[in-house]
């Protein structure tokens, strides 16, 4: 089966087809920049755009970066109020006129990276970490996905949410060097080990491609491995969403 998956976030939506069978995108990515108001309308048109720009029928799977209960948002995180408690499942099935299944991105980058990548055949608590514009992540237990397990709206002193001290969007608007950015990611995962103290936990999202820069400043006892599939993986979850 061959499925177009969307992966919303922050700075960009991005989308391909993929085989479910294999998990391989079988098209290049397509990627257009969210829109500056991240309301509604406006990403619902960028939506419609992907979907058109494949010529593509059939349903869709969606990651979106917020948590999502049957298809509903229910909170914001780095998008406009407007989202709050919209049928964004509805929403992007008008826009482009086929039927179409959002989860949150992380569940669906965990859930590629656990079919698909370095997470298969992992048992125990495994937890997928997506660090991009925010910080997303998504659980596992014994290869079973536990949704919307959002980590990364931890309060860590000053700030409201974690995600704003340790988001890869952090790095980049405070120019920081890939030693303090992995600084303030290991804190944050000093925390995730505390409170949940998982078995494995997989680094995804566009930082991922950069682990080895950082990777030094790692330092919990719990192993922590990149995801391999990188930004892919968002992509290749989402499609497969539409089977779970």
């Amino acid at each position: 089966m061959k499925v177009l998956g969307i992966d919303i976030g922050g700075s960009g939506m991005k989308g391909g087809i993929v085989d479910l069978e294999s998990g391989e995108m079988i098209t290049e990515r397509y990627r257009i920049p969210t829109p500056a108001s991240r309301k509604p309308k406006e990403m619902a048109e960028v939506f419609r755009d992907i979907v058109n720009h494949f010529e593509y029928k059939g349903p869709i799977g969606c990651g979106f970066p917020t948590i999502i209960k049957h298809g509903v948002c229910k909170s914001v995180s780095n998008l406009n109020k407007g989202w709050l408690n919209l049928d964004t499942q509805k929403l992007f099935s008008d826009a482009c006129g086929q039927p179409v299944t959002v989860i949150n991105d992380a569940d669906a980058a965990g859930y590629a990276v656990m079919k698909y990548g370095i997470g298969k055949n992992e048992d125990g608590l495994v937890l997928m970490i997506t660090i991009g514009t925010g910080i997303g992540s998504g659980a596992f237990f014994d290869g079973v996905l536990i949704p919307n397990f959002e980590l990364g709206q931890i309060p860590y002193k000053k700030y409201k949410k974690i995600e704003h001290y340790a988001a890869d969007s952090v790095r980049k608007n405070k120019n920081l060097s890939f030693k303090e950015f992995g600084k303030r990611v290991n804190k944050f995962l000093e925390f995730v080990d505390i409170l949940v103290c998982p078995d494995l936990i997989i680094l995804g999202g566009g930082v991922s491609k950069y682990f080895d820069k950082f990777e030094k400043e790692i330092k919990i006892e719990t192993p922590v491995k990149p995801a391999i599939l990188g930004n892919h993986a968002g992509i290749i979850g989402a499609a497969a969403a539409v089977s779970f």
